[in-house]
């Protein structure tokens, strides 16, 4: 693994449901895609909104690029980027104007960034259009765009293709690829879309009642398995489906 960028150590946060992260381990390396999978309900958003602060933990520790998000909440944090809860826009103003409005949080990014992000989620010929009339996958693209703004080393990316057709995974699949390639951006991505992700995760971990119970390399992981699906079923408990 190369140096760590993410380290997660003894993570907890239990509801009153009972659900939530128990005991949380992990590492996520520089310049990783690492994909984490699991059921609704297994604590994956709930994690990653730990790991950037949006809800306290209950117990252990989280660091970014070294630092401790609890005692160095700025900097740990501000290399990281990410899209949580991704399809809401205002929907009278254009994609240029609302990554306008996100850019003016950044003093001295220049405005040709703007252009960068939207050329580079596909988006530039849409620019001047009221976003009320995007698509659920153009509204997650743009949402990545105004996460890229600030030129992030670290991208989290929660169920990034979920509800999209095959033509917005495929470009969410693309920009993921580019990033990883082209600029050496980190990913820490959540879904249960197995067989997508294969495609793009360099690492790979099943999150199951808020604990991972499993993870590896995706060629380690592809060897033992033969897929994804096979090793999150073996996880899981559950019988392999034939041909699986």
């Amino acid at each position: 693994m190369n140096d760590p960028v993410l380290e997660v150590s003894g993570l907890t946060k239990l509801f009153r449901s009972g659900r939530g992260i128990q005991e949380m381990n992990l590492t996520v390396g520089e310049g990783e895609i690492y994909g984490l999978f699991g059921p609704n309900g297994a604590g994956k958003t709930t994690l990653l909104k730990l790991v950037t602060g949006l809800i306290p933990a209950a117990g252990g520790q989280v660091r970014w690029f070294g630092h401790s998000l609890e005692d160095e909440y700025e900097e740990a944090m501000k290399r990281v980027g990410c899209v949580l809860e991704a399809g809401s826009t205002y929907g009278y103003l254009t994609a240029r104007e609302q990554l306008e409005q996100v850019r003016r949080h950044y003093p001295g990014l220049a405005a040709a960034r703007t252009d960068e992000v939207l050329e580079l989620t596909g988006l530039r010929p849409y620019a001047g259009e009221k976003t009320r009339g995007f698509s659920l996958g153009m509204k997650q693209r743009l949402a990545l765009a105004a996460a890229l703004l600030p030129r992030p080393a670290f991208v989290l990316l929660d169920e990034p293709t979920n509800g999209l057709d095959i033509e917005g995974i495929l470009e969410i699949r693309r920009v993921i690829r580019q990033l990883a390639a082209e600029e050496g951006v980190t990913f820490l991505i959540s879904s249960h879309l197995i067989g997508e992700m294969e495609q793009v995760c360099s690492r790979a971990g099943v999150l199951l009642g808020g604990r991972l119970v499993l993870e590896g390399t995706v060629p380690d992981l592809l060897r033992e398995y033969g897929s994804l699906e096979a090793m999150y079923l073996t996880a899981a408990g559950r019988p392999l489906r034939e041909g699986a």
